[in-house]
């Protein structure tokens, strides 16, 4: 589809208009948000922050040291060009399964991939507790917004429309959770009101769309920053921070450490005895460490719709089960 059509869709006006609004109303909240620590993966969300902070700030980075990852090198890029000092966490195995731990006890969930993501914020955010920081600014909000995740490309326009209104809806943030635990306050500038208003009154046609013959995900918030940042972070594709980071390696690693006739000895009294399916022996882990501090998922929520993998309440426009990661349900 042509610019000049989808201008004309375009509730805000021209599309420079719409760009430079979404630059204005991300700039005003950046800067509004006295934080002076980031999480800085290099993605697009958070370089686009780092971009509008215009002051002093100290990033951080964690990425896995037993496991490739390939954050480092872009966070390293955003870091040096906008002035920010940069600590880069290489967080050995060890201390990624301490992190599990923990995550799995303040999320309450063993959804593994919620928890590879999530070690990374509860990482970063104890990291800056520790080193005398109040708060944290992260990207929360930006893909869910602007349709960022990969699923919504394979989508028609009317089908990403109805499915965005959905998120919108459901949409959780656990690095609120983590936050709260910590005892550090959170800073979400995507999150602010009139970038959530303006967000939700772009059409879908402006966030996912062809580029140079390739489908982008928050295509218009791309092109509202694509001259503040380098090329190489404006069209970066959309990346987990389970991938950026490198903790997705703990699939192979739990692969290697359980013994299979061990999981499939559990799974199978798991299965029966608690309506529990596990699907990896990653999963296995994670539920028996969920098991220490909580119970079995058929025994909590109220909602009479069960994900039928653990049998946990979930709530009626929700695809995907929080607790165990089912997807669909």
């Amino acid at each position: 589809m042509h610019d000049n059509l989808i201008e004309r869709r375009t509730k805000s006006g021209s599309l420079q208009e719409t760009r430079s609004k979404l630059q204005s109303l991300i700039s005003e909240a950046v800067i509004k948000h006295k934080t002076e620590s980031i999480s800085l993966s290099g993605g697009l969300d958070s370089s686009i922050l780092a971009s509008c902070l215009g002051r002093k700030a100290r990033a951080y980075a964690m990425i896995a040291r037993d496991f490739p990852s390939t954050d480092l090198v872009n966070a390293q890029l955003v870091a040096n060009m906008f002035g920010l000092e940069l600590v880069v966490i290489p967080e050995s195995t060890d201390n990624l399964l301490n992190a599990i731990e923990q995550t799995i006890k303040i999320l309450k969930v063993f959804n593994p991939i919620e928890i590879r993501n999530n070690i990374v914020v509860y990482t970063t955010m104890k990291h800056a507790k520790d080193d005398g920081f109040k708060s944290m600014m992260t990207g929360d909000g930006a893909d869910e917004l602007f349709a960022g995740y990969n699923f919504f490309q394979r989508m028609s326009i009317p089908e990403l429309k109805k499915d965005l209104e959905r998120i919108w809806k459901v949409m959780h943030f656990p690095s609120r959770s983590i936050s709260k635990e910590l005892g550090i306050e959170l800073h979400t500038p995507f999150l602010d009101d009139d970038v959530v208003a303006y967000a939700k009154s772009l059409s879908p046609e402006l966030k996912v769309r062809e580029e140079n013959g390739k489908k982008y995900g928050k295509w218009v918030l791309r092109k509202a920053f694509e001259r503040s940042l380098p090329q190489s972070i404006v069209w970066r594709e959309k990346s987990a921070m389970q991938d950026g980071s490198g903790t997705n390696g703990l699939t192979s690693f739990f692969d290697n450490t359980i013994p299979s006739h061990t999981f499939a000895e559990k799974a199978a009294r798991y299965l029966e005895k608690e309506q529990v399916s596990l699907s990896s022996k990653e999963a296995l882990c994670y539920y028996e460490i969920y098991r220490r501090y909580y119970d079995y998922p058929s025994m909590l929520g109220q909602s009479k719709n069960k994900c039928p993998n653990c049998s946990y309440s979930f709530e009626e426009k929700s695809h995907f089960c929080r607790m165990c990661g089912s997807f669909p349900i």
